[in-house]
């Protein structure tokens, strides 16, 4: 987002764009609801009416940080404490992230933990369940906090879902794309081109001022600046390459085979 946020380019996105922020999962609501037009949306909430924008997505080559699967481990191995799980309390922040949790254990393990909606905390979330999901900023926060909550909760295995599906699937793991309702475009005097290189530039330009994004977030969440520098340089990866493509692809048709999410026949693309 940095040249609609910055100048030189911020005036003359505005011309074209009226932007607003809001959750992930809203983004696509609107988006749905013809209340927004463009929107950068988990990649569970595509549909065959929206058509993903070429060139940008939110993804990660390994580990992601920002999606733990934490599991209370109750002896023996590592493995098997995975598996024991039959509770999982998730934070619900993501569609796509809780269809990745469904496909590890439905797909990948062979088990069918049952998946209970709870407030992002993770001490209250393990003892209610078994595991808990978090998501965003409450999975850096937990990671920060690790000894803490082990301490009242006890050990515990502390899984990355992002790498767990490179792992298993030799893909990126891809969390979000921009999408767009392609009937909006003419309605707003944009081609398929311009927004493509709207996107793309903000973002190379964002990737240029890693260290003035690293000043602007260190106030605003409790990690240090180093763990975000690092996110921001190693564990996002954002460009929509084939790889991602198909890695999404996959997501899909897995998510679907165990009916975490309804069938996609296809992606759109812009």
């Amino acid at each position: 987002m940095w040249d609609f946020e910055h100048p030189p380019l911020a005036a003359k996105l505005a011309e074209r764009y009226t932007l607003h922020y809001t959750k992930p999962a809203l983004c696509a609501d609107e988006l749905l609801a013809e209340r927004a037009d463009l929107g950068l949306i988990p990649i569970a909430e595509l549909t065959p009416d929206l058509a993903i924008v070429p060139g940008c997505t939110i993804a990660s080559l390994d580990r992601v940080r920002s999606i733990q699967l934490i599991v209370k481990q109750t002896g023996g191995k590592e493995t098997n404490a995975l598996e024991a799980v039959r509770t999982v309390a998730a934070d619900t922040a993501s569609r796509s992230s809780l269809a990745y949790a469904k496909i590890l254990f439905r797909k990948f393990l062979g088990t069918q933990p049952d998946f209970l909606q709870h407030p992002a905390d993770p001490i209250a979330m393990l003892r209610h369940a078994d595991a808990a999901l978090l998501i965003g900023d409450p999975a850096l926060l937990a990671l920060e906090a690790r000894n803490q909550i082990e301490q009242a909760i006890g050990p515990c295995q502390w899984i990355d879902l992002a790498h767990e599906w490179t792992t298993r699937t030799g893909l990126p793991w891809v969390a979000a794309v921009w999408a767009v309702r392609p009937e909006a475009l003419s309605l707003g005097h944009i081609t398929p081109a311009e927004i493509t290189s709207d996107l793309t530039a903000s973002r190379d330009h964002g990737l240029a001022h890693i260290e003035d994004l690293v000043q602007q977030w260190t106030p605003r969440i409790a990690v240090p600046a180093e763990t975000i520098r690092h996110y921001l340089t190693e564990n996002i990866h954002y460009t929509l390459t084939p790889d991602c493509i198909r890695a999404m692809e996959l997501f899909r048709r897995y998510a679907a085979g165990i009916d975490a999410l309804p069938p996609l026949p296809a992606l759109r693309f812009l």
